[in-house]
């Protein structure tokens, strides 16, 4: 698929909204990572200066650091306001206030472009997509897929959902998506379907509470195992 900046909004999260997303213990974080979908998140930049393993893929990053950082500075202005314009469709725990949030994200955009080039040099940071994935099998320990996934269900179907999550498996032990919500901030509607096409399969699939949210009814994830 070609992607075209000009319809990117790209913002990412920080290591710490990871952890909390996902429940990401100390011995989670020792796995061999493999996050899809991660866009400008500093969650691979943090990690790494840990000593974490994390291999970040997304289509965006096609482009290099500066042309990520212009389109952040294009919309970001307009995101803010909108939010600040529905403040009280959001939950402020995690984040303060819009221009809290504001500051996490320009910290995150920062630290992203700060490693970005290099970690492409290291190949920490790779292009690609679901519904196909270029990894070998079972080559990660760990897959995490954050705000993709059930979110934007209303560009694309079911079958992607499955098709997604199965090459997700197919590549790593254990997956997790967050959060469980569409855009409307409704519980995605085929999420007991695609739960219950996984267990037919023997996997193990669990709905964990977590200790983030921003969006109203977005502090949920799915885990799913292979046992």
């Amino acid at each position: 698929m070609v992607i075209h900046l000009e319809k990117v909004v790209p913002v990412g999260r920080t290591l710490d909204e990871y952890i909390k997303m996902f429940n990401l213990t100390e011995d989670d974080c020792k796995k061999s990572i493999l996050s899809v979908a991660d866009g400008p998140a500093s969650f691979n930049a943090e990690g790494s200066q840990l000593g974490y393993t994390i291999k970040s893929v997304d289509p965006l990053y096609v482009f290099n650091s500066e042309q990520i950082k212009n389109r952040f500075d294009e919309v970001i202005d307009n995101i803010i306001e909108q939010i600040e314009n529905t403040s009280n469709n959001w939950v402020w725990s995690y984040h303060k206030s819009p221009q809290d949030l504001r500051k996490n994200r320009e910290n995150v955009i920062s630290l992203f472009c700060e490693d970005y080039e290099q970690g492409k040099k290291e190949h920490r940071y790779e292009i690609g997509e679901l519904p196909k994935l270029k990894y070998k099998d079972n080559e990660y320990e760990l897959g995490l897929i954050s705000h993709f996934l059930f979110l934007y269900s209303e560009h694309f179907d079911q079958q992607f959902h499955l098709d997604s999550i199965n090459e997700m498996l197919r590549v790593c032990q254990e997956v997790r998506l967050f959060p469980l919500i569409t855009l409307k901030h409704e519980i995605y509607p085929y999420l007991d379907v695609i739960i219950e096409a996984f267990k037919n399969k023997d996997y193990e699939c669990k709905i964990e509470t977590v200790a983030y949210e921003l969006q109203p009814k977005g502090n949920q994830m799915l885990k799913i195992t292979k046992l």
